[in-house]
Protein backbone atom coordinates (compact mmCIF):
# COMPACT_ATOMS: atom_id res chain seq x y z
CA UNK A 1 0.00 0.00 0.00
CA UNK A 2 1.54 3.28 -1.11
CA UNK A 3 -0.39 6.32 0.14
CA UNK A 4 0.88 9.90 0.40
CA UNK A 5 1.83 11.18 3.83
CA UNK A 6 -1.19 13.36 4.51
CA UNK A 7 -1.77 12.19 8.08
CA UNK A 8 0.30 11.24 11.12
CA UNK A 9 -0.88 7.64 10.64
CA UNK A 10 0.91 7.65 7.25
CA UNK A 11 4.30 8.20 8.87
CA UNK A 12 6.69 5.24 9.13
CA UNK A 13 6.53 3.21 12.37
CA UNK A 14 9.80 4.67 13.63
CA UNK A 15 8.46 8.24 13.49
CA UNK A 16 7.92 9.81 16.92
CA UNK A 17 4.94 12.12 17.49
CA UNK A 18 5.55 14.75 20.15
CA UNK A 19 3.37 17.33 21.93
CA UNK A 20 4.66 20.16 19.72
CA UNK A 21 3.56 18.28 16.59
CA UNK A 22 0.11 17.79 18.13
CA UNK A 23 -0.20 21.50 18.94
CA UNK A 24 0.85 22.57 15.46
CA UNK A 25 -1.50 20.04 13.84
CA UNK A 26 -4.46 21.30 15.87
CA UNK A 27 -3.70 24.89 14.93
CA UNK A 28 -3.56 23.93 11.25
CA UNK A 29 -6.84 22.01 11.52
CA UNK A 30 -8.59 25.02 13.02
CA UNK A 31 -7.26 27.33 10.29
CA UNK A 32 -8.33 24.92 7.58
CA UNK A 33 -11.77 24.54 9.12
CA UNK A 34 -12.32 28.29 9.12
CA UNK A 35 -11.15 28.57 5.51
CA UNK A 36 -12.65 25.46 3.93
CA UNK A 37 -15.43 23.98 6.07
CA UNK A 38 -17.07 26.41 8.49
CA UNK A 39 -19.00 28.27 5.80
CA UNK A 40 -19.99 25.35 3.59
CA UNK A 41 -23.70 24.60 3.33
CA UNK A 42 -25.20 21.48 4.81
CA UNK A 43 -26.35 20.47 1.34
CA UNK A 44 -22.81 20.71 -0.03
CA UNK A 45 -21.42 18.58 2.81
CA UNK A 46 -24.16 15.98 2.42
CA UNK A 47 -23.53 15.79 -1.32
CA UNK A 48 -19.83 15.08 -0.77
CA UNK A 49 -20.45 12.47 1.93
CA UNK A 50 -23.21 10.73 -0.04
CA UNK A 51 -21.05 10.59 -3.17
CA UNK A 52 -18.14 9.20 -1.16
CA UNK A 53 -20.37 6.55 0.44
CA UNK A 54 -21.56 5.49 -3.01
CA UNK A 55 -17.92 5.10 -4.08
CA UNK A 56 -17.20 2.88 -1.05
CA UNK A 57 -20.06 0.58 -2.09
CA UNK A 58 -18.47 0.09 -5.53
CA UNK A 59 -16.42 -3.17 -5.61
CA UNK A 60 -13.92 -1.48 -7.94
CA UNK A 61 -13.31 1.57 -5.72
CA UNK A 62 -9.57 1.64 -5.06
CA UNK A 63 -9.82 2.40 -1.35
CA UNK A 64 -12.39 -0.34 -0.80
CA UNK A 65 -10.12 -2.79 -2.59
CA UNK A 66 -7.26 -1.71 -0.33
CA UNK A 67 -9.47 -2.16 2.74
CA UNK A 68 -10.37 -5.69 1.70
CA UNK A 69 -6.84 -6.70 0.75
CA UNK A 70 -4.97 -5.08 3.66
CA UNK A 71 -7.78 -5.19 6.22
CA UNK A 72 -7.62 -8.84 7.33
CA UNK A 73 -3.99 -8.57 8.43
CA UNK A 74 -4.50 -5.16 10.03
CA UNK A 75 -7.84 -5.70 11.76
CA UNK A 76 -8.09 -9.43 12.40
CA UNK A 77 -11.41 -9.66 10.52
CA UNK A 78 -11.84 -11.82 7.44
CA UNK A 79 -12.30 -10.23 4.04
CA UNK A 80 -15.98 -11.27 3.97
CA UNK A 81 -16.65 -9.80 7.42
CA UNK A 82 -15.06 -6.49 6.46
CA UNK A 83 -16.99 -6.34 3.17
CA UNK A 84 -20.32 -6.94 4.90
CA UNK A 85 -19.52 -4.39 7.61
CA UNK A 86 -18.53 -1.70 5.12
CA UNK A 87 -21.65 -2.32 3.05
CA UNK A 88 -23.87 -1.95 6.10
CA UNK A 89 -22.15 1.27 7.12
CA UNK A 90 -21.99 3.10 3.80
CA UNK A 91 -25.48 2.19 2.60
CA UNK A 92 -26.81 4.42 5.42
CA UNK A 93 -25.02 7.54 4.16
CA UNK A 94 -27.61 8.86 1.72
CA UNK A 95 -29.17 12.32 1.32
CA UNK A 96 -32.39 10.94 2.77
CA UNK A 97 -30.55 9.44 5.73
CA UNK A 98 -28.75 12.70 6.48
CA UNK A 99 -31.94 14.72 6.25
CA UNK A 100 -33.73 12.34 8.62
CA UNK A 101 -30.86 12.61 11.10
CA UNK A 102 -30.70 16.42 11.04
CA UNK A 103 -34.44 16.91 11.28
CA UNK A 104 -34.73 14.35 14.08
CA UNK A 105 -31.94 15.89 16.19
CA UNK A 106 -32.22 19.57 15.31
CA UNK A 107 -35.83 20.01 14.23
CA UNK A 108 -35.13 21.58 10.84
CA UNK A 109 -32.63 20.77 8.10
CA UNK A 110 -31.47 24.42 7.94
CA UNK A 111 -30.46 24.63 11.60
CA UNK A 112 -26.74 24.29 10.80
CA UNK A 113 -26.80 26.92 8.03
CA UNK A 114 -28.56 29.95 9.44
CA UNK A 115 -30.99 31.15 12.11
CA UNK A 116 -34.38 29.55 11.60
CA UNK A 117 -37.55 29.08 13.61
CA UNK A 118 -40.01 26.33 14.36
CA UNK A 119 -43.70 27.23 14.56
CA UNK A 120 -43.48 27.65 18.33
CA UNK A 121 -40.33 29.78 18.06
CA UNK A 122 -42.01 32.04 15.51
CA UNK A 123 -44.83 32.63 17.95
CA UNK A 124 -42.29 33.81 20.50
CA UNK A 125 -40.30 35.87 17.95
CA UNK A 126 -37.28 33.63 18.33
CA UNK A 127 -34.88 31.91 15.96
CA UNK A 128 -31.97 29.56 16.64
CA UNK A 129 -28.74 28.32 15.06
CA UNK A 130 -26.85 25.08 15.80
CA UNK A 131 -23.05 25.33 15.80
CA UNK A 132 -20.54 22.50 16.04
CA UNK A 133 -17.27 22.58 18.00
CA UNK A 134 -14.28 24.22 16.36
CA UNK A 135 -12.17 21.09 17.00
CA UNK A 136 -13.30 17.62 18.07
CA UNK A 137 -10.78 15.09 19.38
CA UNK A 138 -11.96 11.51 18.91
CA UNK A 139 -10.41 8.71 20.97
CA UNK A 140 -11.38 5.64 18.99
CA UNK A 141 -11.70 2.09 20.25
CA UNK A 142 -9.59 -0.53 18.54
CA UNK A 143 -12.16 -3.28 18.09
CA UNK A 144 -14.53 -1.95 15.37
CA UNK A 145 -13.97 0.59 12.56
CA UNK A 146 -17.57 1.68 11.91
CA UNK A 147 -18.05 3.81 15.06
CA UNK A 148 -14.92 5.80 14.15
CA UNK A 149 -16.11 6.33 10.58
CA UNK A 150 -19.49 7.49 11.89
CA UNK A 151 -17.81 9.94 14.28
CA UNK A 152 -15.87 11.48 11.38
CA UNK A 153 -19.03 11.83 9.30
CA UNK A 154 -20.96 13.49 12.13
CA UNK A 155 -18.06 15.84 12.81
CA UNK A 156 -17.99 16.95 9.18
CA UNK A 157 -21.74 17.47 9.24
CA UNK A 158 -21.43 19.95 12.13
CA UNK A 159 -18.44 21.58 10.38
CA UNK A 160 -15.82 20.68 12.97
CA UNK A 161 -12.13 20.15 12.45
CA UNK A 162 -11.29 16.68 13.79
CA UNK A 163 -8.29 14.90 15.25
CA UNK A 164 -8.86 11.13 15.38
CA UNK A 165 -6.62 9.25 17.78
CA UNK A 166 -6.79 5.54 16.92
CA UNK A 167 -5.69 2.68 19.11
CA UNK A 168 -2.26 1.30 18.34
CA UNK A 169 -2.44 -0.79 15.15
CA UNK A 170 -6.09 0.12 14.47
CA UNK A 171 -5.85 3.09 12.11
CA UNK A 172 -6.04 1.36 8.71
CA UNK A 173 -9.75 1.77 7.89
CA UNK A 174 -10.13 5.31 9.34
CA UNK A 175 -6.95 6.23 7.48
CA UNK A 176 -8.25 4.84 4.18
CA UNK A 177 -11.54 6.68 4.66
CA UNK A 178 -9.66 9.92 5.37
CA UNK A 179 -7.57 9.46 2.21
CA UNK A 180 -10.70 8.79 0.14
CA UNK A 181 -12.23 11.99 1.51
CA UNK A 182 -9.04 13.88 0.67
CA UNK A 183 -9.21 12.57 -2.88
CA UNK A 184 -12.85 13.52 -3.49
CA UNK A 185 -12.76 16.84 -1.58
CA UNK A 186 -9.25 17.92 -0.65
CA UNK A 187 -10.47 20.88 1.42
CA UNK A 188 -12.51 18.62 3.70
CA UNK A 189 -9.59 16.23 4.05
CA UNK A 190 -7.42 19.13 5.23
CA UNK A 191 -9.75 19.52 8.24
CA UNK A 192 -9.04 15.99 9.41
CA UNK A 193 -6.06 14.36 11.14
CA UNK A 194 -5.61 10.62 11.75
CA UNK A 195 -3.02 9.39 14.23
CA UNK A 196 -2.37 6.32 16.29
CA UNK A 197 -0.50 5.68 19.50
CA UNK A 198 -0.84 3.39 22.45
CA UNK A 199 -3.43 4.54 24.97
CA UNK A 200 -2.27 6.15 28.18
CA UNK A 201 0.27 8.52 26.60
CA UNK A 202 -0.66 11.38 28.94
CA UNK A 203 1.62 14.10 27.46
CA UNK A 204 0.17 13.64 23.96
CA UNK A 205 -3.41 13.28 25.10
CA UNK A 206 -3.32 16.28 27.45
CA UNK A 207 -1.91 18.41 24.63
CA UNK A 208 -4.61 17.22 22.24
CA UNK A 209 -7.47 17.65 24.70
CA UNK A 210 -6.32 21.13 25.72
CA UNK A 211 -6.60 22.22 22.08
CA UNK A 212 -10.04 20.65 21.57
CA UNK A 213 -13.51 22.02 22.28
CA UNK A 214 -15.04 18.55 22.52
CA UNK A 215 -13.57 15.09 23.23
CA UNK A 216 -15.39 11.89 22.31
CA UNK A 217 -14.15 8.51 23.49
CA UNK A 218 -15.29 4.95 22.84
CA UNK A 219 -14.01 1.93 24.71
CA UNK A 220 -14.08 0.11 28.01
CA UNK A 221 -15.26 1.90 31.11
CA UNK A 222 -11.69 1.77 32.44
CA UNK A 223 -10.22 3.37 29.33
CA UNK A 224 -12.88 6.09 29.40
CA UNK A 225 -12.01 6.89 32.99
CA UNK A 226 -8.37 7.31 31.94
CA UNK A 227 -9.35 9.64 29.11
CA UNK A 228 -11.73 11.70 31.22
CA UNK A 229 -9.10 12.54 33.83
CA UNK A 230 -6.99 14.22 31.12
CA UNK A 231 -9.83 16.32 29.69
CA UNK A 232 -9.88 19.93 30.96
CA UNK A 233 -13.05 21.06 32.69
CA UNK A 234 -13.81 23.60 29.96
CA UNK A 235 -13.91 20.90 27.28
CA UNK A 236 -17.07 18.90 26.58
CA UNK A 237 -16.58 15.16 27.08
CA UNK A 238 -18.76 12.48 25.44
CA UNK A 239 -17.94 8.95 26.54
CA UNK A 240 -19.39 5.71 25.17
CA UNK A 241 -18.45 2.86 27.47
CA UNK A 242 -19.01 -0.88 27.60
CA UNK A 243 -22.49 -2.14 26.78
CA UNK A 244 -24.01 -5.57 26.09
CA UNK A 245 -26.97 -6.76 24.01
CA UNK A 246 -29.29 -9.74 23.78
CA UNK A 247 -32.15 -11.15 21.73
CA UNK A 248 -35.60 -12.59 22.38
CA UNK A 249 -37.66 -14.97 20.24
CA UNK A 250 -41.39 -15.43 20.95
CA UNK A 251 -42.87 -18.94 20.73
CA UNK A 252 -45.07 -17.90 17.77
CA UNK A 253 -41.90 -17.42 15.70
CA UNK A 254 -40.65 -20.96 16.35
CA UNK A 255 -42.68 -22.65 13.66
CA UNK A 256 -43.05 -22.91 9.91
CA UNK A 257 -41.57 -20.28 7.63
CA UNK A 258 -40.65 -17.98 10.53
CA UNK A 259 -38.28 -20.40 12.25
CA UNK A 260 -35.50 -20.75 9.70
CA UNK A 261 -35.60 -17.03 8.93
CA UNK A 262 -35.20 -16.17 12.62
CA UNK A 263 -32.31 -18.60 13.04
CA UNK A 264 -30.54 -17.13 10.01
CA UNK A 265 -30.98 -13.61 11.36
CA UNK A 266 -29.65 -14.53 14.79
CA UNK A 267 -26.61 -16.15 13.17
CA UNK A 268 -26.01 -12.97 11.16
CA UNK A 269 -26.11 -10.87 14.34
CA UNK A 270 -23.68 -13.19 16.12
CA UNK A 271 -21.27 -13.36 13.19
CA UNK A 272 -21.25 -9.64 12.30
CA UNK A 273 -17.84 -8.15 13.14
CA UNK A 274 -17.11 -11.47 14.92
CA UNK A 275 -19.49 -10.48 17.73
CA UNK A 276 -17.26 -7.59 18.78
CA UNK A 277 -18.79 -4.37 20.03
CA UNK A 278 -21.76 -3.35 22.11
CA UNK A 279 -24.46 -4.32 19.61
CA UNK A 280 -23.57 -8.02 19.43
CA UNK A 281 -25.88 -10.42 21.30
CA UNK A 282 -24.44 -12.39 24.20
CA UNK A 283 -27.64 -14.33 24.91
CA UNK A 284 -30.68 -15.32 22.85
CA UNK A 285 -33.76 -15.91 24.99
CA UNK A 286 -36.26 -18.33 23.46
CA UNK A 287 -39.81 -18.45 24.78
CA UNK A 288 -41.00 -21.86 25.94
CA UNK A 289 -44.14 -23.54 24.58
CA UNK A 290 -43.06 -23.19 20.96
CA UNK A 291 -43.22 -25.97 18.40
CA UNK A 292 -39.43 -26.03 18.60
CA UNK A 293 -37.91 -26.04 22.11
CA UNK A 294 -34.96 -23.86 23.03
CA UNK A 295 -32.54 -26.77 22.80
CA UNK A 296 -33.53 -27.48 19.20
CA UNK A 297 -33.29 -23.76 18.36
CA UNK A 298 -29.73 -23.78 19.71
CA UNK A 299 -28.86 -26.79 17.54
CA UNK A 300 -30.25 -25.04 14.44
CA UNK A 301 -28.28 -21.89 15.33
CA UNK A 302 -25.12 -23.97 15.56
CA UNK A 303 -25.76 -25.32 12.05
CA UNK A 304 -26.22 -21.77 10.75
CA UNK A 305 -23.01 -20.54 12.37
CA UNK A 306 -21.17 -23.45 10.78
CA UNK A 307 -22.52 -22.38 7.38
CA UNK A 308 -21.61 -18.77 8.12
CA UNK A 309 -18.05 -19.86 8.87
CA UNK A 310 -17.75 -21.19 5.33
CA UNK A 311 -18.96 -17.91 3.77
CA UNK A 312 -17.48 -15.36 6.18
CA UNK A 313 -14.94 -17.06 8.42
CA UNK A 314 -14.14 -15.62 11.78
CA UNK A 315 -10.81 -13.86 11.92
CA UNK A 316 -7.85 -15.30 13.82
CA UNK A 317 -7.72 -14.61 17.55
CA UNK A 318 -4.87 -14.30 20.00
CA UNK A 319 -3.63 -17.45 21.72
CA UNK A 320 -4.95 -16.30 25.10
CA UNK A 321 -8.39 -15.60 23.60
CA UNK A 322 -8.51 -19.05 22.05
CA UNK A 323 -7.43 -20.58 25.36
CA UNK A 324 -10.18 -18.67 27.18
CA UNK A 325 -12.83 -19.95 24.75
CA UNK A 326 -11.51 -23.51 25.07
CA UNK A 327 -11.59 -23.25 28.86
CA UNK A 328 -15.17 -21.96 28.85
CA UNK A 329 -16.18 -24.75 26.47
CA UNK A 330 -14.70 -27.39 28.78
CA UNK A 331 -16.90 -26.17 31.63
CA UNK A 332 -20.03 -26.69 29.57
CA UNK A 333 -18.82 -30.01 28.22
CA UNK A 334 -18.60 -31.28 31.80
CA UNK A 335 -22.04 -29.90 32.66
CA UNK A 336 -23.57 -31.36 29.51
CA UNK A 337 -22.12 -34.79 30.35
CA UNK A 338 -23.85 -34.83 33.73
CA UNK A 339 -27.10 -32.92 33.12
CA UNK A 340 -29.69 -32.60 30.32
CA UNK A 341 -30.09 -28.92 31.26
CA UNK A 342 -26.90 -28.01 29.37
CA UNK A 343 -25.88 -28.70 25.77
CA UNK A 344 -22.86 -27.58 23.76
CA UNK A 345 -22.23 -27.28 20.02
CA UNK A 346 -18.93 -25.95 18.68
CA UNK A 347 -16.63 -25.86 15.68
CA UNK A 348 -14.25 -28.79 15.43
CA UNK A 349 -10.50 -28.23 15.76
CA UNK A 350 -10.99 -24.47 16.16
CA UNK A 351 -12.71 -21.91 18.37
CA UNK A 352 -14.50 -20.31 15.40
CA UNK A 353 -18.00 -20.57 16.89
CA UNK A 354 -19.73 -21.93 19.99
CA UNK A 355 -23.39 -22.32 21.03
CA UNK A 356 -24.32 -23.16 24.62
CA UNK A 357 -27.87 -24.09 25.62
CA UNK A 358 -28.76 -23.70 29.30
CA UNK A 359 -32.09 -24.04 31.06
CA UNK A 360 -30.87 -21.51 33.67
CA UNK A 361 -32.13 -18.16 32.29
CA UNK A 362 -29.61 -15.94 34.09
CA UNK A 363 -27.75 -13.61 31.73
CA UNK A 364 -24.20 -14.69 30.88
CA UNK A 365 -21.41 -12.55 29.48
CA UNK A 366 -20.13 -14.29 26.39
CA UNK A 367 -16.51 -14.85 25.34
CA UNK A 368 -17.53 -13.10 22.10
CA UNK A 369 -15.80 -14.23 18.90
CA UNK A 370 -19.04 -16.01 17.89
CA UNK A 371 -19.74 -17.59 21.30
CA UNK A 372 -23.44 -17.30 22.16
CA UNK A 373 -25.84 -18.61 24.80
CA UNK A 374 -29.39 -19.81 24.13
CA UNK A 375 -31.70 -19.85 27.15
CA UNK A 376 -35.36 -20.75 27.50
CA UNK A 377 -37.76 -18.44 29.38
CA UNK A 378 -41.45 -18.35 30.16
CA UNK A 379 -41.98 -14.93 28.55
CA UNK A 380 -40.34 -11.57 27.81
CA UNK A 381 -40.78 -10.38 31.38
CA UNK A 382 -38.74 -13.33 32.64
CA UNK A 383 -36.05 -12.55 30.05
CA UNK A 384 -35.77 -8.98 31.39
CA UNK A 385 -35.67 -10.26 34.96
CA UNK A 386 -32.90 -12.69 33.99
CA UNK A 387 -30.94 -9.80 32.46
CA UNK A 388 -31.29 -7.58 35.53
CA UNK A 389 -27.62 -8.17 36.31
CA UNK A 390 -26.73 -6.00 33.28
CA UNK A 391 -29.62 -3.56 33.60
CA UNK A 392 -28.42 -0.05 32.76
CA UNK A 393 -25.64 -1.45 30.56
CA UNK A 394 -27.76 -2.89 27.75
CA UNK A 395 -27.41 -1.26 24.35
CA UNK A 396 -29.72 -3.24 22.08
CA UNK A 397 -32.47 -5.84 22.37
CA UNK A 398 -33.19 -7.76 19.17
CA UNK A 399 -36.73 -9.10 18.85
CA UNK A 400 -38.53 -11.75 16.81
CA UNK A 401 -42.13 -11.47 17.98
CA UNK A 402 -45.63 -11.31 16.43
CA UNK A 403 -46.85 -7.95 15.20
CA UNK A 404 -49.75 -7.80 17.65
CA UNK A 405 -47.44 -8.01 20.71
CA UNK A 406 -44.50 -5.89 19.63
CA UNK A 407 -45.80 -2.52 20.87
CA UNK A 408 -46.40 -3.86 24.38
CA UNK A 409 -42.99 -5.57 24.56
CA UNK A 410 -41.15 -2.49 23.29
CA UNK A 411 -42.78 -0.30 25.96
CA UNK A 412 -41.82 -2.86 28.61
CA UNK A 413 -38.22 -2.96 27.34
CA UNK A 414 -37.97 0.84 27.22
CA UNK A 415 -39.22 1.21 30.78
CA UNK A 416 -36.77 -1.49 31.85
CA UNK A 417 -33.92 0.58 30.42
CA UNK A 418 -33.20 -0.53 26.85
CA UNK A 419 -32.08 2.33 24.60
CA UNK A 420 -32.48 0.51 21.27
CA UNK A 421 -34.91 -2.20 20.15
CA UNK A 422 -34.74 -3.69 16.66
CA UNK A 423 -35.64 -6.81 14.69
CA UNK A 424 -33.22 -9.69 15.00
CA UNK A 425 -30.85 -9.56 12.05
CA UNK A 426 -30.34 -5.79 12.40
CA UNK A 427 -28.56 -5.63 15.75
CA UNK A 428 -25.21 -4.69 14.18
CA UNK A 429 -26.82 -2.44 11.58
CA UNK A 430 -28.26 0.64 13.32
CA UNK A 431 -29.61 3.53 11.22
CA UNK A 432 -27.63 6.73 10.82
CA UNK A 433 -30.13 8.51 13.08
CA UNK A 434 -29.58 5.98 15.89
CA UNK A 435 -29.46 7.64 19.31
CA UNK A 436 -26.28 6.06 20.66
CA UNK A 437 -26.84 4.93 24.26
CA UNK A 438 -30.08 6.91 24.20
CA UNK A 439 -28.48 10.25 23.30
CA UNK A 440 -29.01 12.03 19.94
CA UNK A 441 -25.89 11.83 17.79
CA UNK A 442 -25.81 15.40 16.45
CA UNK A 443 -27.52 17.21 19.31
CA UNK A 444 -24.82 16.15 21.80
CA UNK A 445 -22.16 17.78 19.62
CA UNK A 446 -23.71 21.15 18.90
CA UNK A 447 -24.23 24.38 20.84
CA UNK A 448 -27.45 26.34 20.40
CA UNK A 449 -27.61 30.08 19.88
CA UNK A 450 -31.05 31.64 20.43
CA UNK A 451 -31.93 34.97 18.81
CA UNK A 452 -34.79 36.79 20.48
CA UNK A 453 -36.17 39.24 17.93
Amino acid sequence: MNLPNYFFADLPPEAVIGPTMITEACQALKRNRETYLAHRSTQAIVEVLSRLAKDWLDPEFSFRKLALSEGPAATGFSRGTIATGLDRHFKRLTPEGFQALIEQDLGKAERLDHFTSTTHEQQGNRASLATGPELIAHVAAGNLPNPTLTSIVLGLLVRSAQFVKCASGASLLPRLFAHSLYEIERKFGACLEIAEWKGGNDPLERTLFEAADCVTATGSDESLAGVRCNVPGKVRFLGFGSRVSFGYVAHEMLTGVHLRRVVERVAADVAAWDQQGCLSPHVIYVQARGTVPGEKFAEMLADQLAEHELREPRGPVKLETSAHIASRRSIYELRAASSPDTRLWCSKESTAWTVVYESDPRFQISCLNRFVYVKEVKDFTEALQAADVVRGRVSTIGLAVPEHTIQTLCVEAARWGATRICPLGQMQDPPLAWRHDGAPALATLITWTDWEQ
